[in-house]
C-alpha cells in the first residue's frame, strides 16, 4: 500500500514539474517566434551608452537653482516709436479734370493723400544682460526702428538704453544701460546641447512679469526662413524647443539646468501668433561671437566659405532637377553637397570643387547647410579652418582661409547712414533759417560720392524733411534716415529761391543685408 502511494506521489511530482517546464519553454518559444519580441536583460545597440557616464540619466528634476540664478539677468524691454508722417511714394495719376473743379481736391481723390500719419507705436520684448557694465543682447526685431528704449530689471529698476549695434542677418542687437555691477548670465556652449535635454525659457511674455517655462531640446540646426524678412544674407541654425514661448519672450534667455545661457529666444512656430508647440532660439555660440564683433567693430565680421549647397525643404520639382544633374549624391546624409564654388572665394582658393561633400568644420561634424552655416558663423574673415570633405568616396582635409563678402580678409567697418548719404553736411545757421522762415535744417555743403551723387541735389540745398518728417539738425537727419525703409524722399529749399524742392533716393540699395 505504502509502495503504491509513493508511486502515485512520484508520478504527480514528475507531471507537475513537466507541466511547469512546458509552460516556460512554450513562453520562450512564443517570445522568439514573433517579430518585435525583446530578450530580457539584453539591450539594443542604441542603448549602449545610456547607462554609462555619457548618457547617464539625470538626478531628480529641480529647476529652482537655475531659474533663481538666471532671472535677475533677464530684462524687460519696452520701446516707443513716435508718430511719423510718411510720404506716399506710389505712382501718381494725372487728374483728368485738370484745375476745372479744384486740382488739389481731385489729385488727392485719385492718388490718396501725399503725406500719411503713422500713429505712435509701443512694443515690448526681453533681453539678457551679458556683462556687469550693462551690455544687453536682444533680438533686432525687438528694437528695430525704436525712438526710445526702456529697460526694466527684475528688481523693478528702470533705465534708458542706447543701441550699440544690430545684425539683421542673425536677428541680434546689442543695447547698453549705464551703471555697473549688474547681474549677468554666463555663456554655455550650444555645441554641447543635446536632443532631449531640459532647457528653460526666461522672459517677459504678453507684458507679464518675468516668467520661466521648461521644455526639452526637440531639434537642432533648424532653418525656418524667418530672418530673410530683414536680411538678404540670413543666418539660421536654431535650437528648437517645446518650452512655452509667446510674444514678449523675443530676446529672452534659453538656459540649461546649470543656469548657463545656451540661446536667445527668437521665434515661434504658430498659426495664431501664440505658443502652439515649438519655439526657436539662436545658439549662444553664434550670439557671443556676434556680440563681440558689434562691440569691437560696430558690425558683425561675417566669414564666408564661398560655396552653394542645396537649401532645406526644396520643392519636388527642384529635387528632381538636382537628381537628374547629380544623381542621388546631392542627397547625402554624410555632409553638405557642394553645388558650386564662388570665383575668388575661400573654398575655390583652397581647392574645393563641385560635387565635394563637406563633412566637418574644424573637426565638428556637419550634415546640413544650417549646421555648416552655424560653424562658419563663429569665425571671422582671415580665420583658418580645417574642412574635411569626401571626393569620389575618399576623405580629405584642407585648410581654408575664410573671406568676407567682398572677397578679402579685411575688417568690414559699418558705414553710418550719413556716410551712405555722402557729402559734407552742416546744420543751417539760425540767421539763414530765420530769413527763410524755417525752424532749422541741414545744408549740403558738398555732394561727395554717396547716395546724394545719384540725385539732382545741388550744393547749398537745405534738407528740411525726410519722408515728411521735419528735421532741424544732423542728429535728427540721422534718426530719420535710419528709420526710413526703402525709398527716401528729401524735401527742402535753396536759400534765396522760392519754393520747395523734392528729391527721391534709395539710400540702402547697395549695401542692404
Amino acid at each position: 500500500m505504502k509502495t503504491n502511494l509513493k508511486n502515485y506521489i512520484a508520478v504527480i511530482a514528475i507531471s507537475a514539474v513537466t507541466a511547469v517546464l512546458s509552460v516556460i519553454g512554450y513562453g520562450k518559444w512564443l517570445q522568439n517566434k514573433y517579430a518585435g519580441s525583446q530578450e530580457q536583460g539584453k539591450l539594443p545597440v542604441n542603448y549602449a551608452k545610456f547607462f554609462d557616464n555619457e548618457y547617464a540619466p539625470g538626478s531628480a528634476i529641480d529647476f529652482s537653482a537655475a531659474a533663481t540664478s538666471a532671472t535677475p539677468a533677464v530684462v524687460h524691454i519696452k520701446t516707443k516709436t513716435a508718430a511719423k508722417q510718411v510720404a506716399n511714394n506710389s505712382p501718381r495719376y494725372r487728374n483728368p479734370f485738370g484745375d476745372m473743379f479744384g486740382g488739389d481736391m481731385f489729385d488727392e481723390f485719385f492718388n490718396g493723400p501725399r503725406v500719411q500719419t503713422i500713429p505712435e507705436q509701443r512694443a515690448s520684448g526681453s533681453g539678457v544682460i551679458i556683462s556687469q557694465d550693462g551690455y544687453i543682447v536682444t533680438n533686432n526685431h525687438v528694437i528695430d526702428g525704436a525712438d526710445e528704449i526702456n529697460v526694466t530689471l527684475n528688481n523693478k529698476k528702470s533705465y534708458k538704453a542706447i543701441v550699440i549695434g544690430t545684425d539683421p542677418s542673425t536677428d541680434l542687437a546689442v543695447i547698453k544701460i549705464e551703471g555697473n555691477n549688474f547681474p549677468y548670465l554666463v555663456y554655455g556652449n550650444s555645441d554641447d546641447v543635446k536632443l532631449g535635454q531640459w532647457v528653460l525659457a526666461i522672459g517677459y511674455p504678453l507684458n507679464l512679469d518675468v516668467t520661466v517655462s521648461a521644455g526639452i531640446v526637440s531639434a537642432k540646426a533648424r532653418s525656418i526662413n524667418i530672418n530673410q524678412r530683414q536680411s538678404k544674407t540670413p543666418v539660421e541654425s536654431f535650437i528648437q524647443t517645446d518650452a512655452a514661448v509667446n510674444p514678449g519672450n523675443s530676446g529672452g534667455a534659453l538656459i540649461n539646468t546649470n543656469g548657463e545661457l545656451v540661446g536667445i529666444n527668437s521665434a515661434i512656430a504658430s498659426p495664431t501668433g501664440y505658443y502652439t508647440g515649438y519655439a526657436y532660439a539662436i545658439p549662444v555660440n553664434i550670439v557671443k561671437k556676434a556680440i563681440a564683433d558689434i562691440v569691437k567693430f560696430g558690425s558683425v565680421q561675417r566669414a564666408f566659405i564661398g560655396i552653394s549647397y542645396p537649401a532645406e525643404g526644396l520643392p519636388e520639382k527642384q529635387q528632381e532637377e538636382l537628381t537628374q544633374q547629380y544623381g542621388n549624391d546631392w542627397k547625402s546624409n554624410n555632409g553638405v553637397f557642394v553645388l558650386g564654388v564662388t570665383d575668388g572665394g575661400a573654398a575655390k582658393s583652397a581647392g574645393l570643387k563641385e560635387k565635394d561633400i563637406i563633412t566637418k568644420i574644424n573637426g565638428v561634424a556637419v550634415t546640413s547647410g544650417p549646421q555648416m552655416q552655424e560653424q562658419i558663423s563663429i569665425y571671422r574673415p582671415g580665420d583658418k579652418v580645417k574642412v574635411t570633405y569626401l571626393r569620389n568616396g575618399k576623405e580629405n582635409t584642407i585648410l581654408v582661409t575664410l573671406k568676407n563678402k567682398i572677397g578679402n580678409t579685411d575688417i568690414v567697418r559699418k558705414t553710418t547712414i550719413l556716410e551712405k548719404l555722402g557729402g559734407t553736411l552742416e546744420n543751417i545757421d539760425t540767421k539763414t533759417a530765420a530769413a527763410n522762415d524755417i525752424k532749422g535744417g541741414v545744408v549740403v555743403k558738398k555732394i561727395g560720392s554717396g547716395a546724394l551723387s545719384k540725385t539732382r541735389v545741388q550744393e547749398g540745398f537745405v534738407i528740411t524733411t525726410v519722408n515728411g518728417i521735419e528735421i532741424k539738425n544732423t542728429d535728427e537727419l540721422k534718426v530719420a534716415l535710419e528709420n526710413a525703409k526703402g525709398n527716401v524722399r528729401l524735401d527742402g529749399i535753396y536759400p534765396g529761391y522760392e519754393g520747395t524742392y523734392t528729391y527721391p533716393l534709395n539710400i540702402n540699395a547697395e549695401d542692404e543685408e
